[in-house]
């Protein structure tokens, strides 16, 4: 009996013969003209780095989440950037308040000094609590929203980030602070 002869269907098949393992190589190396001294290294590598920089600042400022960098990524790290962004918080006034505290310190009434000291521990006692607050509602808040996910350096991440001037952190603030209820 004789085997019946191949169809050929129009249409498959890539229409032209695979190619050899070589002329593959080839089409993929690209040629990388190499540095002609270590100035020239040096250059390139700083331009490398700049582009990088650049990138990952683009990212930052846009806060897309595949252009941030390593410490800002994951759903665990967005959690407690929207939580610090959500409040306000007594450590995010600390620049500006020291700058007042420093000029108060420098006039020649000691009863000023006095009140620029007294203004000064006050501060510090007022960000300490509100740090433990702060880290308490974030431990909180991730034990319910993220339970088992890795929560290692989330505190010290949502605190430096609760010190920063809301208008200069990086990625932005994509939550707006609540008000607060007067009654």
């Amino acid at each position: 009996m004789e085997p019946a002869p191949a169809t050929s269907v129009q249409g498959t098949g890539k229409g032209r013969p695979t190619p050899k393992r070589r002329e593959a190589e080839r089409g993929r190396r690209r040629s990388v003209a190499a540095p002609r001294d270590r100035k020239e290294a040096y250059r390139r590598a700083r331009e490398q780095q700049r582009q990088e920089r650049a990138r990952t600042m683009q990212g930052l400022r846009a806060g897309d989440e595949k252009l941030l960098p390593p410490r800002d990524r994951g759903p665990v790290r967005k959690f407690a950037r929207d939580l610090v962004d959500s409040r306000r918080s007594v450590a995010e006034f600390f620049l500006p308040l020291a700058v007042v505290i420093l000029v108060l310190s420098f006039t020649n009434n000691p009863n000023v000094q006095f009140l620029g000291s007294l203004l000064w521990m006050l501060l510090v006692v007022l960000i300490v609590v509100d740090s433990v607050v702060l880290a308490r509602r974030l431990k909180k808040g991730l034990a319910r929203v993220h339970p088992g996910e890795s929560t290692r350096g989330v505190v010290p991440y949502a605190l430096m980030r609760s010190m920063q001037i809301r208008r200069f952190r990086l990625p932005p603030p994509r939550v707006r602070p609540r008000r607060t209820k007067h009654r």
